[in-house]
C-alpha cells in the first residue's frame, strides 16, 4: 500500500513537472512584444452615401524575433459599423487567435459605405480595429467624410436642378424630348463608371458664373482618382434642341461633350459653349458628329487620349478665342476633321457637309509636330466651308489654302505649365496682340480683351 502511495505521488510529481516545462517552452516560443502598424488612422476622402469607397489598406507588423500571437482583432463598431475590414483573407467582425510569425506582416483591408444622413454638408464618421496582443489592446482609428448627394439612375429631368447637394448619376440622367433642364452655378455633378447626361431632343441649359463653375467629373472622390481620365462617359446631346453651356468645369471622362447631330427645326447651334475647360478625357474633348452645330467661345479643351475636337461625318463649327491643344498622352492630332464616316459593318460611306468650319483666334498646338488634321471627301451637293483667321496652328506642312488667314505656324505659344493645364504666357509670347478684333470683349478669366485682342482663351493684361 505504501508503495502504491509513493508512486502515485511520484507519477503526479513529474507529470506536474513535464506539464511545467511544456507550458514554460509553450510560452518561450512566443513573443511577449506588441505589434506595430504602417499608419495609426486609416482616412478615407470624402464618400457619397450608399456608395462604396474603393478599398484602402494597412500594414500589420511583427518586429520581434518570435512569432506572436495576435489574440483578438475586432472592429468595434460590429455588425453596425459602416466599415467592413478584412484581415489576411478573414472578412469577419471579430477575428481570433491569429499567428504572425517572426519578422513578417499581414496586410489588412478596410471599405467603407454609408447611409444617406439628410444633411446637405458632410459628416465624419468614425471606428477603430483593436487589436490585442498579451493582453495589451492596440487600436488603428478609422475615419470618413460622408456626403449625402441627389441621385439619378436612369430617371428624367426637367426643370431646375437644386445646388445645396451634388447629383450623382448612375446610368444616366435623361432629358427628354422637348423637355428642358437648367443646371445653376456652383453645382456639382459626379457620374459613375460609363454614366452619362443625355439630353435627346430636348435642352440643357448649364448656367455657371466665373469662380462659381458647374463641375462635371467622377463618383469616385479619393485623391488617387483625382487625375483618372475615363470615369464615365459625358454629356451626350442627341439631336438636341438650342443648348448652352457656360462656365463649366468638365473633366476626367471619356468623350466630355458629344453631339450627334442637330433638331430638324432648329436653325441655330444645337450647343453654345463658352467659358469652359474640358480636359483629361480617355478619348475626346469635343465630338461632332453626322451634323451637329456647336459655337464655342473662351474655352479650353485639353490633354484628352484622342482629339481635343473631333468632326466626323459633317457638322458645324464656329469657334473663337479657344485653345485646342494637346499635351497629353495621345499619338492623335489636337484637332481632327472629317465629313465622311465608312461604316465597315454596312459597307458605305456616309459623307455630310460642313456649311461652317470657322475658327478664330484659335490655339491649335500641342506636343506633336502636327496638331491639325482634315480629311475631307467632295462631292455634288456636298459644302465644305473652313475659314481660319488669326490662329496659331502647329503642323509640318504649311498649308497655302486661301482659307488659312494671318496664321502663325508653328510658333511656341510659350505657355507657364502645360503639364498642370496653366495657359497663361508672358508677354514676348506670339499670341499677345496677334488676334482679330471680334464680338467676344471680355476672356474666360473674365478681363477685357484688347485691341488687337491676344490669340486663345487668355488675355494677357
Amino acid at each position: 500500500m505504501k508503495k502504491q502511495i509513493f508512486c502515485f505521488i511520484l507519477f503526479s510529481f513529474l507529470f506536474g513537472l513535464l506539464s511545467l516545462t511544456t507550458s514554460c517552452g509553450k510560452n518561450n516560443s512566443f513573443s511577449k512584444k506588441h505589434l506595430s502598424f504602417s499608419v495609426d488612422t486609416l482616412v478615407f476622402d470624402t464618400v457619397f452615401t450608399t456608395i462604396g469607397s474603393t478599398t484602402q489598406q494597412f500594414k500589420i507588423y511583427n518586429n520581434d524575433n518570435k512569432s506572436v500571437i495576435i489574440e483578438e482583432i475586432e472592429l468595434m463598431g460590429g455588425a453596425n459599423s459602416f466599415f467592413r475590414m478584412n484581415i489576411d483573407g478573414i472578412a469577419l467582425d471579430m477575428i481570433k487567435d491569429t499567428k504572425l510569425l517572426a519578422r513578417d506582416s499581414l496586410f489588412a483591408f478596410v471599405e467603407v459605405t454609408l447611409n444617406t444622413n439628410g444633411q446637405t454638408l458632410p459628416l465624419i464618421i468614425e471606428d477603430s480595429i483593436r487589436f490585442r496582443t498579451n493582453g495589451v489592446d492596440q487600436y488603428i482609428k478609422l475615419a470618413v467624410w460622408g456626403q449625402d448627394a441627389y441621385f439619378h439612375y436612369k430617371d428624367l429631368n426637367e426643370g431646375v436642378w437644386p445646388n445645396d447637394k451634388p447629383h450623382v448619376i448612375y446610368g444616366y440622367a435623361a432629358v427628354d424630348s422637348s423637355k428642358s433642364l437648367t443646371i445653376p452655378a456652383g453645382t456639382q455633378i459626379h457620374l459613375h463608371k460609363n454614366a452619362l447626361l443625355y439630353v435627346y431632343k430636348s435642352s440643357l441649359h448649364v448656367e455657371g458664373t466665373l469662380g462659381n463653375e458647374v463641375v462635371f467629373k467622377g463618383d469616385r472622390l479619393e485623391q488617387m482618382y483625382q487625375d483618372v481620365e475615363g470615369q464615365y462617359y459625358g454629356i451626350y446631346f442627341h439631336e438636341a434642341k438650342e443648348s448652352t453651356i457656360d462656365y463649366a468645369i468638365i473633366k476626367n471622362g471619356t468623350s466630355g461633350i458629344h453631339v450627334y447631330s442637330n433638331d430638324a427645326s432648329n436653325p441655330n447651334y444645337t450647343l453654345t459653349l463658352t467659358n469652359s475647360k474640358i480636359f483629361n478625357h480617355s478619348r475626346y474633348g469635343i465630338f461632332i458628329y453626322s451634323g451637329g452645330k456647336v459655337k464655342a467661345e473662351n474655352c479650353i479643351v485639353s490633354k484628352c487620349g484622342t482629339h481635343a475636337l473631333i468632326i466626323l461625318e459633317g457638322g458645324d463649327v464656329n469657334f473663337n478665342h479657344c485653345n485646342l491643344v494637346g499635351y497629353g498622352n495621345s499619338q492623335s492630332p489636337a484637332v481632327g476633321i472629317s465629313n465622311f464616316y465608312n461604316d465597315y459593318t454596312n459597307g458605305v460611306t456616309n459623307v455630310g457637309s460642313i456649311n461652317e468650319g470657322k475658327f478664330y483666334n484659335c490655339i491649335i498646338s500641342g506636343n506633336l509636330n502636327s496638331e491639325l488634321a482634315i480629311d475631307t471627301i467632295q462631292m455634288n451637293g456636298v459644302s465644305l466651308n473652313f475659314d481660319f483667321k488669326n490662329c496659331l496652328i502647329r503642323s509640318e506642312i504649311i498649308f497655302q489654302d486661301t482659307f488659312y488667314q494671318n496664321t502663325l505656324w508653328n510658333d511656341n505659344p510659350l505657355f507657364e505649365d502645360t503639364a498642370q493645364g496653366d495657359f497663361l504666357f508672358t508677354s514676348n509670347s506670339t499670341l499677345n496682340g496677334n488676334g482679330v478684333v471680334s464680338s467676344v470683349t471680355n476672356d474666360i478669366l473674365g478681363s477685357p480683351r484688347n485691341n488687337p485682342p491676344d490669340i486663345g482663351a487668355i488675355e494677357l493684361n
